[in-house]
């Protein structure tokens, strides 16, 4: 079975994630700072679920725990976290959910001088570590929403077949996955989070998100 690790899996992203994981019969690790956290996190989505596939651990060991890690941490805690982890990392592929957003503007794109923070995570992991983009475009609170259609999700990274690894997965996680061309295109989907918080902002929502239109994911 394989084992998903979500850094950063207490929060409603990382979250939400791994309970869809969860639900569709991967192995789970949730990885927090503080270990008692994940294991509390962890223990929910069991019994919830009514499975024992899902541990909580401190976000080292999560790391070192997963055969694929997605980091879902907040833009200003993405650099100590990858540093903290980034030995675990070495030979995985990393996901990475990261979006640039500067308080209190946050409606207002503001990407890093870097072009976009995928860039940066792989400037910090090196290269022994394959980083794919995905998921920056997702609401949090859909994935607890069963009713509401989840947004499409553009996954970008320099090796295809790594970038297809993350499509498969998005697709056990109930989402339409696109190949959206290299990393450092994760700029338009890390752009488009603050266009669609604005969106969600005008329009009295917490759902918004993309489709896309005119063909069929492969």
């Amino acid at each position: 079975m394989e084992t998903i690790t979500l850094v950063g899996g207490t929060g409603e992203l990382g979250g939400g994630l791994a309970r869809l994981w969860a639900r569709a019969g991967l192995r789970v690790v949730i990885g927090s700072r503080a270990a008692e956290r994940a294991a509390e996190s962890a223990a929910d989505i069991n019994a919830e679920l009514g499975i024992d596939t899902v541990t909580g651990m401190d976000n080292l060991a999560a790391a070192e725990a997963g055969d694929v890690v997605v980091l879902a941490v907040k833009f200003a805690h993405q650099r100590a976290t990858l540093e903290r982890i980034q030995p675990a990392l070495i030979g995985k592929i990393l996901v990475d959910t990261t979006v640039p957003l500067v308080p209190p503007k946050v409606a207002r794109v503001q990407l890093p001088p870097e072009g976009c923070a995928a860039v940066i995570t792989q400037s910090i992991v090196g290269e022994a570590t394959e980083v794919v983009a995905a998921f920056q475009n997702v609401s949090a609170s859909s994935l607890r929403d069963a009713e509401v259609r989840k947004s499409d999700v553009l996954v970008t990274g320099d090796s295809p077949e790594a970038r297809q690894a993350v499509i498969d997965l998005a697709t056990r996680a109930g989402f339409r996955a696109w190949h959206a061309g290299p990393l450092a295109n994760s700029a338009a989907m890390e752009a488009l989070t603050s266009v669609l918080i604005f969106m969600n902002k005008k329009y009295a929502s917490d759902h918004t998100g993309i489709a896309m239109t005119g063909a069929e994911p492969a």
